[in-house]
């Protein structure tokens, strides 16, 4: 009777540890997930809001330009396409707006791009504008490039206080327009070039422009510092 005893007792102990084990191993994965989600949820919400705007045919139109063919919707036609959304420019004094990824930003002048706290300063308040660079339709400076740089940061924190407007940057494609505003005067951009350079290549920064080009910075991928991504973008002299 004793040994049977000790058996079962060591049977019991057993199955309470591995109760407790496979308890705290579930909870573990659970909280992954839990964190993982919340991590990823602003980049995966835009995900999925530009892919849904784009099933249900939504376009984004600057106030005041004229309002193009609806788009069909994924469901062809059985929805119709809603009506275009237009978009107000938060800041005409300097500001930037993308229609097709839906940016609409106020942008922070003459930010040292070096200076790490100076720059994560301005980035709560909206998208920089790199110290030494160029301005919108002032084409007859020594650099006409004017360079604004954004974070795409993923977690929630960062990228409310970062101002990650540029998370779907890589959206835009050659032929896409990118609209800035400056002094109350309207500067359209068209894109030319779009690439992912190392994190170390600055020469899209430092180089000098005689032509008025426009170029945009942010993190690839998104909330890392291993790479840039880099969309080049020409003055619309016919504007």
């Amino acid at each position: 009777m004793k040994f049977g005893s000790n058996y079962q007792s060591g049977n019991k102990k057993k199955f309470w540890l591995f109760l407790v084990l496979r308890t705290v191993a579930n909870s573990l994965i659970i909280a992954g997930v839990i964190f993982a989600l919340v991590s990823f949820w602003p980049f995966i919400s835009a995900e999925f809001k530009y892919w849904f705007d784009n099933f249900r045919g939504v376009q984004y139109v600057l106030a005041g330009d004229q309002v193009p063919e609806p788009k069909k919707s994924g469901f062809g036609d059985l929805l119709k396409a809603p009506p275009p959304i237009q978009l107000v420019p938060v800041n005409t004094e300097f500001g930037i707006v993308i229609e097709k990824i839906d940016v609409n930003s106020p942008i922070v002048a003459e930010v040292n791009s070096w200076n790490y706290k100076e720059y994560i300063a301005a980035l709560s308040k909206g998208v920089a504008h790199a110290k030494g660079t160029g301005f919108p339709g002032e084409t007859n400076k020594p650099n006409n490039n004017v360079f604004l740089f954004a974070h795409s940061a993923i977690n929630p924190i960062q990228a409310k206080r970062y101002n990650s407007v540029f998370y779907l940057l890589r959206k835009l494609e050659i032929g896409d327009r990118v609209v800035t505003f400056y002094k109350g005067k309207r500067f359209d951009y068209i894109v030319t070039d779009k690439r992912i350079v190392e994190a170390t290549d600055v020469r899209y920064l430092t180089d000098v422009s005689k032509e008025p080009i426009l170029t945009l910075q942010t993190c690839d991928p998104p909330g890392s510092s291993l790479r840039r991504m880099i969309v080049t973008a020409k003055l619309d002299q016919a504007k």
